[in-house]
């Protein structure tokens, strides 16, 4: 409703009465040209950030889901390397118990079997442990509450692809941010320019009993605000984003360099344990132990090399499982799972 200012005076038997015309209309502002364009695509920019955004937590995801699953299959793998130490520890001290009341031993070698038993048992229930908290781990990210059993294999070696990284989740997001930064500047440069409302009235004046139409087209001035502090703030922002895009692209070029170096350096010590270390511990630890059922090394001689035995095979494990993580990050990076040669 809008009222006009004029107003007609009516003397009626002395009295002076004012009568205001009313006007029933719309009113629309219309933007300055170009804004509502940047606004879109400013919008739109951000729309393809997230989308982005998300493409790289499931990346995410998908990479912690393969650690945590090697991470089991390496536990149960030196869960059961602990279970023959454990066996193996128990039969010693039950053959030096043996010995022991047969006179062929003295009670310094029982009780270092003893030791080695003991050793050995919690050893094995901090590896258990560690495999149940790998177990918990890996439930988790799957979203269950009990874990069944695992079936797999640990890759020993795998091809080592390029990655395109100008492709990669943080990347596309990054730069889509950089392009919503540097919309929202150009929108900010219009802010100067003023909207302007057009509005369209009716009504009718009862005094003169006349029909009324209004036109107006109005536009406000600027005179305090000519939005140089948002101009200002955009033009900054746009920059940062820009410099963020150029330093995510740097860093996962230098993420890419150092996950490759460690694949090949994993590979390489996984190669080494398979086909140098532990053939060596694995018959060093035969004949020691064949030399003890003849008399020719004592106890402590067995009891080292199986110790050695024991200790390469655990590694072994750890080294397999340091390959596997490296693999797992390699293909967060690169998008695609690598595959054994």
């Amino acid at each position: 409703f809008q009222a006009e200012d004029g107003i007609r005076d009516h003397c009626v038997t002395g009295v002076q009465t004012c009568a205001l015309p009313i006007l029933i209309g719309i009113a629309q502002t219309v933007p300055f040209p170009g804004k509502k364009h940047f606004e879109a695509r400013a919008a739109d920019a951000e729309a393809t950030a997230a989308d982005w955004e998300y493409s790289q937590r499931e990346r995410e995801l998908i990479r912690d889901v393969k650690a945590s699953f090697y991470r089991v299959l390496a536990t149960e793998q030196k869960l059961a390397v602990s279970d023959q130490l454990v066996a193996l520890s128990r039969s010693l001290a039950d053959a030096e118990r043996r010995r022991v009341a047969a006179g062929d031993a003295g009670d310094q070698e029982l009780l270092r079997a003893e030791v080695e038993e003991e050793r050995a048992g919690t050893e094995r229930n901090t590896v258990a442990a560690a495999l149940a908290e790998a177990r918990q781990e890996l439930a988790a990210l799957l979203g269950v509450t009990a874990l069944p059993a695992l079936q797999g294999n640990l890759r020993e070696s795998a091809e080592l692809p390029a990655a395109d990284l100008a492709q990669h989740p943080g990347v596309r997001a990054a730069a889509a941010q950089s392009e919503r930064a540097r919309l929202e500047l150009n929108r900010a440069l219009l802010d100067p320019f003023p909207d302007f409302t057009v509005s369209a009235a009716v009504g009718r004046d009862e005094a003169t009993d006349e029909s009324l139409v209004e036109f107006r087209v109005s536009v406000p001035l600027p005179l305090f605000d000519w939005g140089l502090g948002k101009r200002r703030e955009a033009r900054a922002l746009a920059e940062a984003r820009r410099y963020d895009a150029e330093a995510i692209t740097q860093r996962l070029q230098r993420q890419h360099g150092t996950q490759l170096a460690r694949c090949r350096a994993a590979q390489e010590n996984v190669r080494a344990y398979r086909d140098r270390i532990l053939p060596k511990a694995e018959k060093a630890a035969a004949l020691v132990r064949t030399g003890f059922d003849a008399g020719k090394f004592g106890f402590l001689d067995l009891v080292d090399t199986q110790r050695t035995l024991t200790e390469a095979r655990l590694a072994y494990w750890d080294k397999l499982l340091e390959l596997n993580l490296a693999l797992a990050e390699l293909e967060a990076l690169a998008g695609h799972t690598t595959e054994s040669p």
